[in-house]
C-alpha cells in the first residue's frame, strides 16, 4: 500500500527552526520529484521547494535563503529543513511525490509559529 508519512511539525517560536520528514513507502519507483507544499487557513495550498531526482532544487521565494530542501533517494525520503521562521510559515505542509504519471499527497503536518 502506498504510503507518504510526514513527522516534525509542531510548535515553534519566531525565529526558531524545524525539520519536516516525509518518508514514502509501499511500492513507489521511479520517482521523478518530491516536494513541500503548504496551506495556510483561508489560502490556497501553495509550493514550498521541490527537489527533482537530480538533485535540481527548487523554492518559493519566501522561503530562500531560510529553507532546505533535501532527500535520500535509497530512503525514499525527503526532508525540509526550516530556520528562521516567522508567522507566516504557520500553516499545514504537505508532502508531495511525483512520477511520470502519478503522483501522491502526505496526510499533513502542523507548523505553527507564534511567540
Amino acid at each position: 500500500q502506498v504510503q507518504l508519512v510526514e513527522s516534525g511539525g509542531g510548535f515553534v517560536q519566531p525565529g526558531g527552526s524545524l525539520r519536516l520528514s516525509c518518508a514514502a513507502s509501499g511500492g513507489f519507483f521511479n520517482i521523478h520529484a518530491m516536494g513541500w507544499y503548504r496551506q495556510a487557513p483561508g489560502k490556497q495550498r501553495e509550493v514550498v521547494a521541490t527537489i527533482t531526482s537530480s538533485d535540481r532544487t527548487n523554492y518559493a521565494d519566501s522561503v530562500k535563503g531560510r529553507f532546505t530542501i533535501s532527500r535520500d533517494n535509497a530512503k525514499n525520503t525527503v526532508y525540509l529543513e526550516m530556520n528562521n521562521l516567522n508567522a507566516e510559515d504557520t500553516a499545514v505542509y504537505y508532502c508531495h511525490v511525483e512520477g511520470v504519471l502519478w503522483q501522491y499527497w502526505g496526510q499533513g503536518t502542523q507548523v505553527t509559529v507564534s511567540s
